[in-house]
């Protein structure tokens, strides 16, 4: 029985290290290989975007953004003003009739003076990987530079570049943002997903009819 019992320890520890050494590996891999992507705001303007992707975050009961998604949605508009490109593409989660972070950024970048026709609502990006895959195949984005905290741009880059998007990242870092260590933690499970995602490549959770990114922001619902 203890020799059974010893043999059964070994293989959860043999286990067990696969999978801490697994993760680790990922994780250093997918920074490894992005991180040359990750920008400073004037580099961008030398990329010659189709847009400016900001990626989604929670959203206030009163319809304002939360303090990370306003800084995201601030560099974004700063790109924009920039002149890296006239084409803002928020991309979030719409779920339901009650939570709809991509209309609260949409209505944040009007009231900072971007033309309400350059803005593009993704309704879809219910997370990263749905985010990057309708960028390009609903938007028909092929360059575009992400806006977001840097922990998360590491992922954002690596999930669009494996799906065909020539992309460049912008960290939204303005501060320091409570409950950081558990998003981090988060974040290390995460890239360990979608690092197998983007192998697979499935569809995102909806599709649906093509909205050109050079049209007009406000002819197209989805």
């Amino acid at each position: 029985m203890k020799k059974v019992l010893k043999t059964v320890l070994k293989v959860i520890m043999i286990v067990i290290l696969i999978v801490v050494g697994g993760t680790w590996g990922i994780n250093a891999h997918m920074i490894k290989v992005t991180e040359q992507y990750i920008v400073a705001p004037d580099e961008a303007l030398e990329f010659d975007a189709d847009a400016i992707m900001v990626l989604g975050a929670s959203v206030n009961p009163n319809r304002t953004p939360s303090v990370m998604l306003a800084d995201r949605l601030l560099q974004g508009i700063e790109l924009y003003e920039m002149g890296v490109t006239d084409r803002m593409l928020m991309s979030g989660d719409n779920g339901t009739d009650h939570y709809d972070e991509v209309t609260v950024m949409k209505n944040y970048a009007i009231g900072k003076g971007v033309p309400s026709a350059h803005i593009f609502k993704d309704h879809a990006g219910f997370n990263t990987y749905n985010s990057m895959y309708r960028a390009g195949a609903i938007f028909g984005v092929d360059k575009m530079v992400i806006v977001t905290q840097e922990y998360h741009l590491y992922r954002s880059l690596y999930i669009a570049n494996k799906l065909g998007i020539d992309a460049i990242g912008v960290a939204s870092n303005q501060r320091e943002y409570s409950g950081q260590s558990s998003r981090d933690f988060r974040e290390v499970l995460a890239r360990v997903k979608d690092f197998f995602l983007v192998i697979l490549k499935p569809d995102p959770t909806f599709l649906g009819n093509t909205i050109p990114i050079t049209g007009d922001g406000d002819a197209f619902y989805d």
